[in-house]
């Protein structure tokens, strides 16, 4: 019998080895052909080396920014500012999760599935067993209860919209979840009852590699010790208006700047760094969620620049520039201010801008960047130190240390004077704080150009 079972392996070995299509040669592992795409909205800023920092003269006299020449990779960069329609975009995703979450746990708990309707129609994907697939029915019977709320892992159903027109709820339950999310009746006025914003959190987890490449020469660590878990209230903080300027009357921008469609295209702002790098990680799930849906491959993450990465960028290529647009002045030949910052004292208006200005305003930089000076500062990934110019690298330069809560803004603001314009002025806010001048745009590494061809 022992003999018989190895002459079959034997004989099937063989027919495997005579039908290879390598002919028995090294060509490697045939995956998926790769067709990148260039990203929505994004620029390709070619790789280069440049002269970062301060190559005229340090007025503020801070000494932080010796000139240094740095060489960064290829990479994609948003052309704008984030704006309040994009940010929405994810505040809008985030509160159909949660109220998805919520229905399917309802319906679960109840026990009611799609087949009785109501609250049903929003259960989890699996508990219709007569349409769940292999992997849904193995997790489900391997998995159920395991996380922190025993739900993790079991996919939402989203073939049923959600309703929103309280006079069209479905159920009693339905309504039950639905009023669970809004603000309550006590804390309402005007009869409007609005969404508690505090409660549109998105949590998602990250691997900490820098942590995990330089413990592995200290011995074995499980790769669980260096997954990071971050849960984060997303909403835009809409109070900065108010609280950033004392005894100054910016009630109409709090009312309505990030939500009505008349800012839709303005720059988003009141964000912390730690809701720009939730809303890198949410983009890049988005992205790939969909991939998956239409099997094509991950794309990389999408990321908040480091410090050199944007300044290269803000430089359009122009070597030794003051601003993106090179020249040391900051009106044009024709009288008109190049970019949207307070170029007076007191006189936030004279370049036809109070406070900031669509993310398509005055013309682009030589890599088609927008707003790279003014309007709004931006966060980076690097964190703020006087003297890192000093030791980083000349290869992709990055000062990232998790422990310093103090990160790199650049490019100056409605609010500022010219010297934060500068392509090598640096700034620093913390990472919890949040500000009326204060936005973001976000990167992706480049792995190559579409195939046109195709």
């Amino acid at each position: 019998m022992k003999k018989l079972l190895l002459s079959s392996i034997a004989f099937i070995f063989l027919l495997t080895s005579c039908g290879s299509k390598t002919k028995g040669e090294l060509t490697g592992v045939q995956g998926k052909k790769w067709y990148p795409e260039k990203p929505y909205g994004m620029e390709l800023i070619p790789r280069g080396s440049f002269i970062m920092g301060k190559s005229e003269e340090d007025q503020a006299k801070l000494l932080n920014a010796p000139t240094k020449t740095v060489t960064v990779r290829s990479f994609y960069m948003d052309d704008t500012e984030i704006t309040n329609s994009e940010y929405r975009q994810f505040v809008e995703w985030v509160k159909d999760s949660i109220v998805r979450t919520k229905l399917a746990i309802l319906a679960d708990e109840l026990g009611i599935g799609p087949e009785e309707g109501g609250i049903g129609d929003y259960a989890f994907k699996d508990a219709d067993t007569t349409r769940a697939s292999v992997y849904d029915k193995y997790m489900l019977d391997n998995y159920s209860g395991m996380g922190e709320t025993g739900y993790e892992g079991r996919a939402l159903s989203k073939d049923e919209e959600l309703v929103w027109n309280t006079s069209d709820y479905p159920d009693e339950y339905y309504t039950e979840i639905m009023d669970s999310i809004y603000l309550s009746e006590e804390e309402s006025y005007n009869g409007q009852r609005t969404i508690d914003v505090k409660k549109l959190k998105f949590k998602y987890n990250w691997m900490d590699i820098e942590a995990a490449a330089r413990a592995s020469t200290k011995g074995n660590k499980s790769r669980k010790e260096f997954i990071r878990t971050e849960e984060v209230e997303i909403y835009p903080d809409t109070t900065v208006w108010i609280r950033d300027f004392s005894y100054s009357y910016n009630e109409p921008m709090h009312n309505d700047y990030f939500w009505h469609d008349a800012y839709s295209e303005y720059p988003v702002v009141g964000i912390t760094w730690q809701q720009a790098k939730a809303f890198c990680n949410w983009r890049t799930k988005y992205k790939n969620d969909d991939n998956k849906s239409r099997g094509k491959q991950f794309v990389n993450q999408f990321r908040l620049p480091t410090e050199a990465e944007w300044e290269y960028a803000a430089r359009g290529g122009i070597e030794g520039g003051t601003y993106p647009w090179g020249g040391p002045y900051v009106i044009s030949d024709t009288g008109c201010f190049m970019a949207n910052f307070k170029p007076q004292r007191g006189d936030y208006a004279a370049d036809a801008a109070l406070y900031t200005v669509e993310a398509k305003s005055y013309e682009p930089n030589d890599f088609n960047m927008y707003n790279m000076a003014g309007n709004v500062s931006e966060w980076t990934n690097s964190s703020y130190d006087p003297s890192a110019y000093d030791y980083v690298s000349t290869m992709n330069p990055n000062g990232g240390d998790q422990s310093n809560t103090r990160k790199v803004i650049r490019g100056g603001s409605w609010k500022d004077v010219a010297y934060f314009l500068q392509v090598s002025t640096r700034d620093y806010e913390y990472a919890d704080s949040a500000r009326s001048y204060i936005g973001f745009r976000t990167v992706q590494d480049y792995m190559g150009e579409e195939d046109s061809t195709q």
